[in-house]
């Protein structure tokens, strides 16, 4: 009876047992006052970071961001920092994989069909990525400091679970709107309701990988 008792008391005292918390929440974009149909919140990421940083784990193999019909897929992707992320090429033509972006820019080179090469992301922020021969090509990975993040299902809904409770700052991001910030006490909130505004082009403006023009041909020419 003793040694039960020691067992219960030790883990009603475990601060993981009582710490877990949820947020969850529904994501709405809107288009010139126009609300989008629900799907296309999907693409949406969802993370928290608390107020105590957390312990961040690099996946334990290389994600992927694919070429295929001259787009990249996911179009958007979240990794942790220090994750590998591999560009395999499954078009029948001649694809290039770089980004300009400050602390994790780099460069694939041009390549044929096959697995492609890796590319590790040691820095957090936001990575867009181009092809050096297709001007229309453009992906996102976000590289986060925080284990909690979720993509939204196809009714723009999310739920984010087994997170520390406590105060933190929950950030719901898109590369086409503003990202949106609130700093809340997980555990503690109600269910969100987020509208994301789309501001911005899903090509934007961008220079090839020696800072000049594409070509005329830059979306032909293989």
């Amino acid at each position: 009876m003793h040694r039960r008792a020691l067992l219960w008391a030790a883990v009603a005292l475990a601060p993981c047992a009582v710490s877990a918390a949820t947020i969850e929440g529904q994501i709405t974009l809107m288009l010139d006052g126009k609300a989008l149909r629900p799907e296309e919140a999907a693409e949406a990421v969802v993370y928290f970071r608390p107020a105590a940083p957390a312990a961040v784990a690099p996946a334990r193999q290389p994600l992927e961001m694919i070429t295929l019909r001259k787009q990249f897929s996911p179009r958007i992707l979240p990794i942790t920092v220090g994750s590998e992320v591999r560009f395999p090429n499954q078009d029948p033509i001649l694809h290039n994989a770089f980004s300009t972006s400050k602390d994790n820019g780099f460069d694939i080179g041009l390549y044929g069909q096959g697995e492609g090469k890796a590319q590790r992301f040691d820095h957090a922020g936001y990575v867009r990525v181009y092809c050096n021969v297709h001007h229309s090509m453009v992906g996102h990975i976000l590289v986060l400091d925080t284990p909690y993040f979720v993509r939204p299902d196809a009714q723009g809904r999310f739920r984010l679970k087994d997170l520390p409770a406590g105060t933190g700052d929950l950030v719901v991001w898109l590369d086409r709107a503003t990202p949106w910030h609130q700093s809340l006490v997980a555990g503690k909130t109600e269910p969100l309701a987020v509208t994301l505004e789309l501001a911005q082009k899903k090509i934007p403006p961008h220079m090839n990988k020696f800072g000049k023009p594409y070509g005329r041909s830059s979306d032909g020419g293989y």
